[in-house]
């Protein structure tokens, strides 16, 4: 499925993942002030780049503008919120061992596909809605991505400018993986719930 949509797309993927680690790269040089520009802006500049993989492989009309998506006003504040946090779980997850902390990320790894889903929704309903999708299939993602692993030895051999094209492969894998989840259990969109007016 990755393979099949990026026929024809691979040029945006790229170009767009190129742009996406440049702006990162170049903040994290930027001591202190950098730092915290990265804190902000690598949740929403996240969304915008799940959600190009995730309308390239449903067979939407994309381009290299969807990876900043994120910064629409009804999503840069939940992009935001579930970046630090997601990152603060698997940080102390860690804590405990290497395997804990796989298995949060693998747990909190389709938070940012919800999201782009579901534009109003929490940070936190979209982890918890990513570790219950995940539950009894973090093995078939963990081995998703082990099958990349001789794309990654190739893609660092020139210099490891074929990561550029790697990457993509992967972050279009991981868009199926959870369009196949999504499409078995989880067809119901997300609503907020009304608010209460009482004192």
């Amino acid at each position: 499925m990755a393979r099949q949509s990026l026929q024809g797309n691979w040029v945006n993927a790229v170009l767009g993942f190129f742009i996406y680690g440049a702006i990162i790269a170049a903040l994290a040089n930027i001591p202190i002030i950098g730092w915290i520009g990265a804190i902000v802006i690598i949740g929403p500049l996240t969304l915008g780049m799940y959600g190009y993989f995730l309308g390239t492989v449903r067979g939407e009309l994309t381009s290299i503008g969807n990876f900043f998506d994120g910064f629409n006003n009804n999503q840069f504040g939940n992009a935001l919120v579930l970046n630090i946090v997601s990152s603060i779980f698997i940080f102390l997850w860690s804590l405990l061992l290497w395997v804990p902390g796989i298995i949060a990320a693998l747990s909190y790894s389709l938070a940012y596909f919800i999201l782009r889903d579901n534009p109003g929704m929490p940070a936190l309903e979209a982890l918890r809605q990513s570790k219950e999708m995940m539950r009894g299939h973090k093995s078939r993602l963990f081995m998703l991505y082990l099958s990349f692993i001789g794309w990654i030895l190739l893609g660092m051999i020139p210099f490891g400018l074929g990561m550029f094209w790697v990457q993509p492969y992967i972050y279009a894998a991981l868009a199926a993986f959870y369009e196949e989840l999504k499409n078995q259990n989880f067809a119901a969109p997300y609503t907020e719930a009304p608010q209460s007016h009482t004192l």
